[in-house]
């Protein structure tokens, strides 16, 4: 199931400079614009903004997520975010991007219909963690590789998610992972513009914008794929942070405290102190002695590079060696991945086998 991020969000401060006009053209209703040929199966997931049903398209009998956000009490109409995860999701057509199947406006409410998928990658790791075990290997590189194909097809158009984290990857039982949740994407044009900080959860937030860097893109999508590879390979997080500050020091115990000579301009950022303590370079977090590949340990770490300039992106990581095992012949393109691919050495009977627990 697809359970929806029950974190709170505050309101995000709106954006420097910004001011954008959406113009919403409906078709004559159809029967998928008609909530009642919609039947609700079980709520899986509440948030600030909405909650999120498993339900039954009557018509075709097709499994849905039906999201419903209610308007009232909003004196801007529909919340920004809605308005935004519209908008992106309706430019991208991606196999690795949740699917925006319908939009249902009614006059206190609306319905977003977006394709149904069992289980998050939260969700999962947590399962495989309580057995004692982690995703299989080769899945782990599945899953990576597809994932960095998704994010390029974003960066491309000029999207950047903002808002990477396990809850927000949804998987299939066949092996498909996709990004889901765009309520906190944006599209960004050059020159680029100041933006807010108020951004992505603490584990997954890039250094950058924990030091209140104004301009900031894609390189913090690849800081927060990089920190979930690591997790997928170890089953616990890299940067479990619970305050900002407390989240930077995890940061500098695992990659050293920065300093000018590998991140030129760091002491010019906002919050960055002459009086951090000097952490020496350490180790990815790895409590259950996981065996980590040497080309996937140097692939996470490429991509947590504190300089956002050096930082290894989407494009770069699908040449990196970390996939050279891959079947890359099962994906029909660089965008367009239709099937998992797995380790050459592994049946892929063993690398499903490890999905048995979204069953």
């Amino acid at each position: 199931m697809r359970p929806f991020n029950p974190s709170s969000r505050k309101k995000q401060p709106e954006e420097k400079g910004q001011f954008v006009i959406f113009f919403f053209f409906y078709p004559m209703p159809s029967e998928s614009q008609d909530v009642r040929n919609y039947k609700r199966l079980e709520k899986i997931g509440e948030g600030t903004y909405g909650v999120v049903y498993k339900a039954i398209f009557k018509p075709t009998q097709q499994l849905v997520a039906l999201k419903k956000i209610k308007l009232e009490g909003e004196t801007e109409g529909v919340p920004a975010t809605s308005v935004r995860e519209i908008c992106t999701l309706k430019e991208l057509n991606h196999p690795n991007v949740v699917e925006l199947i319908d939009v249902i406006l009614e006059k206190t409410r609306v319905y977003l219909v977006f394709e149904f998928l069992y289980c998050d990658l939260r969700k999962y790791m947590n399962d495989q963690s309580k057995d004692g075990k982690r995703i299989d290997k080769a899945l782990i590189t599945s899953y990576s590789f597809q994932l960095c194909q998704a994010l390029d097809f974003c960066h491309s158009r000029r999207i950047i998610h903002r808002d990477l984290k396990p809850q927000n990857l949804l998987i299939d039982k066949n092996g498909l992972i996709k990004i889901a949740d765009f309520g906190l994407a944006r599209a960004f044009k050059i020159p680029f513009r100041p933006v807010t900080n108020e951004v992505m959860t603490m584990w997954y937030r890039a250094p950058e914008i924990l030091l209140a860097k104004e301009i900031y893109a894609c390189p913090v999508d690849c800081w927060s794929l990089g920190a979930i590879i690591g997790e997928m390979l170890t089953n616990v997080a890299v940067f479990p942070g619970d305050s900002e500050i407390d989240q930077l020091f995890k940061i500098f115990r695992v990659l050293g405290t920065p300093n000018e000579s590998i991140w030129p301009g760091v002491s010019e950022l906002k919050e960055f102190s002459l009086n951090f303590p000097i952490f020496p370079k350490g180790e990815i977090p790895n409590p259950d002695r996981f065996d980590i590949p040497s080309k996937a340990r140097d692939l996470v770490l490429k991509m947590l590079t504190y300089d956002p300039v050096k930082r290894m992106t989407t494009a770069q990581a699908l040449c990196h060696p970390y996939f050279d095992r891959l079947e890359k012949s099962i994906f029909p393109s660089k965008e367009y991945p239709a099937v998992p691919a797995f380790d050459q050495k592994s049946s892929k009977a063993n690398a499903i086998r490890g999905l048995q627990l979204v069953n």
